[in-house]
């Protein structure tokens, strides 16, 4: 008695049945991800031409002055970093070997 024929034509449905749905989710996948970067791009499309008419256009060659709380921000940002930058042993754990019982009928050497 043989299983597993090469020459059992279920099996090679079985298999072809099984390629045909792995190709059809693929061609799906395609066609949803197409359709979501359509939405995408015409959505951003009617953001900026909403965000463009509403506010001012500020031209090449101006300078625009830093408000007192961006400034603020920025040097707070730096602060942050360079702390972070200093302390980077702070995040070490240092975990100790601890002698249990258990621990030493497991590993004779202990």
């Amino acid at each position: 008695m043989r299983l597993l024929s090469i020459s059992d034509p279920q099996i090679w449905l079985l298999a072809g049945i099984s390629i045909l749905v792995v190709f059809a989710i693929l061609i799906i996948l395609v066609l949803i991800l197409g359709i979501f970067s359509f939405v995408a791009k015409n959505t951003s499309a009617k953001a900026n031409v909403a965000k463009t008419s509403g506010t001012k256009s500020v031209q090449a060659g101006t300078q625009v002055k830093a408000s007192e709380a961006d400034k603020a921000a920025v040097a707070m940002a730096l602060h942050l970093y360079f702390q972070e930058r200093d302390n980077s042993e702070s995040h070490v754990l240092t975990i100790a070997p601890y002698q249990t019982a258990w621990g030493a009928q497991l590993n004779p050497r202990l």
